[in-house]
C-alpha cells in the first residue's frame, strides 16, 4: 500500500519546557528523513506522537489512506518475561496485534454480533498486509534460535533478534528510533540496505553518521537552542553545509543589526550631549536681555532634538534581528590517574563458557598506553572478553591478571551503573564519596544534567542522559585504563564529537569496542582485536 503520512503544527513539551511548536511534516512514499537534534530536544517524543501512542498537545496526524500501517520501533529492546524470539518478532512486526484483532472478530463473527463481517474482513487484510500468512516461515530463514526466552540473549543477540524484526516487517510506514545501535558492521550493512529500498516512508533517529549519509534523503532537525524545527532537503551530508551556512548567516544578520543599533544609540547620545552642551555656553556667553540671541539659543536647541529625535526613530524602525542562542556543548575531558605499571592485563589460556557459547582459549597482554579497538560481529564474545580480561567473570580455565596500580574506568553497554531507582545525585555520589553535593551538582549540569535530571530516579533517565552521567564520572575520578564499550550508542552527535576530541587528549590505556565507522576513523589505535566465533586475532 502507498501511504501518506501528514503532521500539522504539532508541538510537545515537558512542564512549561517547549520541546518544538508549530512543526509540520509529510512522510510521503519513499522519503527516508533523518530527525535530528540534540538529547532531550524531542525526538523520541515526536516519534510516539506520529505513532499515536501519545496525544498531540496541538496540531494533528493524518494518514492516507486512513488504514495505513505505522510501525513504531523504539529504541530500547525489550525484554519481556517468558517472551521467546518467535513472540517477539510476531510483536515487533505488529502481527502478534493483528492476529488477536482477527481472533476476536472471528469470535464476534461465530456471535453473530452487528457488523462482524466488516470488522472480520478489515482485520484480515491487516494481518495479510502486516506479512502474517508467512511470518512463521520467514522468520524459520533465520540462523536464530526461535524458541529462546529474550532474556537469556546476549546484548548482541538481541540486537539481531531487532534487527530480524525490522527486516520481517511490512509496514507502510517505518518510524525507526536508533535502529542502528549494538548492531555489528554485518547488521549495519544490511540495515542500510533495507531503509535504502524502502519504498515506504520512513523516519529514522540514528546517531551513526556515517548511516545517516548513506540512507537519509532528507533532514528534519529539531534545534532545541534556538526553539525552532528546519527541514532540508537533500541528504546528511548537504544538511550539515546548509546548516553551517544558515548558523553563518543568522549570526551576521545578528552583528550587523547590534552594530547599526550601537552606532544608532551613539549617535543619539552625541545629539543629546552637543545640545545640552551649546544651550550651557550660549546661556554662559550671551546677555540675558538679548532677545536676538535667545532666539538663536532656541533655535539651535531645537534642531538638535530634532536630530536626536529622528535618530532614537531610525532606532525603532530598526527590525529587530534576535541573537542566536549558543548551543549548549558537552566540553569533556577525561581524568587520568598516575600510570599503572607496563603490564595493564593479561590472559593466558583462558577460557569462559557460558551456556553453548564459548570464548577461547585467549592469550592476550595489554601494555601500558595500549590504544585497542575491538572489532567483531554481534555475539562474538567482545564483552565477554572485556570481563574476563578486568577479572569480572570467572574463568572455566587459564589466568586472569590485572597489573598493579591499575585504575578502572568504564562506560559499559547497558550503562549498568545508572540503572536502579537511586536517584541520579546519589548514585553518582556514591561513585565519587569524597565529592560535594554542590560538586557532584556542577558537574552533572556541564553535561547536561541539571535540576529537573539529578533528583530523579536514575533508571527513569533516557539512555543518552545515563551515557552522559557515564562520561561525567570519566571526568570525576581519574582513571588509566579506560574501557568503553558501544560508547556512541544514544549520544547525540555534537556529544560523540567531543568524546572523540577527549580521546585524542587522553595518555592511559583505552579498550574500545565500537561499531561506529567514523569513530574508529577518528579515534586513533595502535591495535585491533576481531573477535570471532569466541576467538580473538591479535
Amino acid at each position: 500500500m502507498s501511504a501518506t503520512m501528514i503532521a500539522r503544527d504539532l508541538a510537545a513539551g515537558h512542564g512549561d519546557r517547549t520541546l518544538f511548536a508549530g512543526l509540520d511534516l509529510v512522510v510521503a512514499p519513499g522519503d527516508v528523513i533523518g530527525l535530528v537534534g540534540a538529547n532531550g530536544a524531542g525526538k523520541t517524543t515526536l516519534l510516539r506522537t506520529l505513532a499515536g501512542l501519545i496525544p498531540t498537545e496541538s496540531g494533528s496526524v493524518a494518514l492516507s489512506p486512513p488504514t495505513a500501517n505505522v510501525g513504531y520501533l523504539p529504541q530500547e529492546r525489550e525484554r519481556r518475561a517468558g517472551e521467546t524470539v518467535r513472540d517477539f518478532l510476531a510483536r515487533r512486526t505488529g502481527v502478534a496485534a493483528a492476529q488477536e484483532a482477527m481472533d476476536a472478530a472471528a469470535l464476534a463473527l461465530a456471535d453473530g454480533a452487528p457488523d462482524a463481517d466488516d470488522r472480520y474482513a478489515a482485520a484480515l487484510e491487516r494481518w495479510l498486509d502486516l506479512g502474517g500468512a508467512d511470518l512463521e516461515e520467514r522468520a524459520e530463514a533465520l540462523t536464530m534460535d526461535l524458541d529462546a526466552l529474550m532474556t537469556s540473549l546476549s546484548g548482541g543477540q538481541a540486537a539481531r533478534a531487532g534487527l530480524a524484526s525490522l527486516l520481517l516487517s511490512r509496514y507502510d510506514i517505518y518510524l525507526l528510533d536508533e535502529p542502528t545501535n549494538d548492531l555489528d558492521l554485518d547488521g549495519l550493512e544490511r540495515i542500510e540496505a533495507f531503509v535504502s529500498g524502502l519504498r515506504a516512508g520512513a523516519v529514522v533517529v540514528s546517531h551513526d553518521r556515517e548511516f545517516l549519509t548513506r540512507t537519509v534523503t532528507k533532514v528534519l532537525e529539531l534545534d532545541l537552542a534556538q526553539q525552532q524545527v528546519h527541514l532540508y532537503g537533500g541528504g546528511y551530508a548537504s544538511y550539515l553545509a546548509e546548516r553551517e551556512l544558515a548558523r553563518s548567516h543568522a549570526r551576521a544578520a545578528y552583528e550587523s543589526y547590534a552594530d547599526k543599533k550601537d552606532d544608532l544609540l551613539e549617535r543619539a547620545r552625541m545629539q543629546r550631549a552637543w545640545m545640552d552642551k551649546g544651550v550651557r555656553n550660549a546661556r554662559r556667553k550671551a546677555p540675558d536681555n538679548d532677545k536676538i540671541a535667545k532666539s538663536q539659543r532656541g533655535e539651535t536647541s531645537e534642531k538638535q532634538a530634532a536630530k536626536a529625535r529622528q535618530t532614537e526613530k531610525m532606532i525603532e524602525r530598526l527590525e529587530v534581528v534576535e541573537e542566536p542562542r549558543k548551543e549548549w556543548e558537552l566540553r569533556m575531558e577525561i581524568a587520568a590517574a598516575p600510570r599503572s605499571g607496563a603490564v595493564v592485563a593479561t590472559l593466558r589460556d583462558a577460557v569462559v563458557t557460558r551456556g553453548s557459547f564459548t570464548l577461547g582459549p585467549v592469550t592476550l597482554q595489554i601494555d601500558w598506553a595500549d590504544r585497542v579497538a575491538i572489532t567483531g560481529g554481534n555475539g562474538a564474545g567482545k564483552s565477554t572478553l572485556l570481563n574476563a580480561l578486568l577479572g569480572r567473570i570467572p574463568l572455566d580455565s587459564g589466568t586472569q591478571h590485572l597489573g598493579p596500580g591499575v585504575v578502572v574506568g568504564e562506560v559499559d553497554q547497558a550503562r549498568g551503573l545508572f540503572l536502579g531507582e537511586e536517584p541520579l545525585m546519589r548514585a553518582f555520589g556514591a561513585a565519587v564519596p569524597t565529592w560535594a553535593d554542590a560538586d557532584v551538582r556542577t558537574l552533572l549540569a556541564k553535561f547536561g544534567l541539571r535540576s529537573d535530571h539529578v533528583m530523579r530516579p536514575a533508571g527513569t533517565l533516557s539512555p543518552g542522559e545515563r551515557t552522559r552521567a557515564a562520561l561525567a564520572l570519566l571526568q570525576a575520578r581519574g582513571v588509566n585504563l579506560l574501557v568503553l564499550d558501544e560508547p556512541t550508542n544514544h549520544l547525540d552527535l555534537p556529544a560523540i564529537e567531543q568524546l572523540e576530541a577527549a580521546l585524542g587528549g587522553y595518555t592511559g590505556t583505552l579498550l574500545l569496542v565500537t561499531h561506529d565507522r567514523r569513530m574508529l576513523e577518528a579515534v586513533a589505535t595502535n591495535r585491533h582485536l576481531e573477535v570471532a566465533d569466541g576467538k580473538v586475532t591479535v
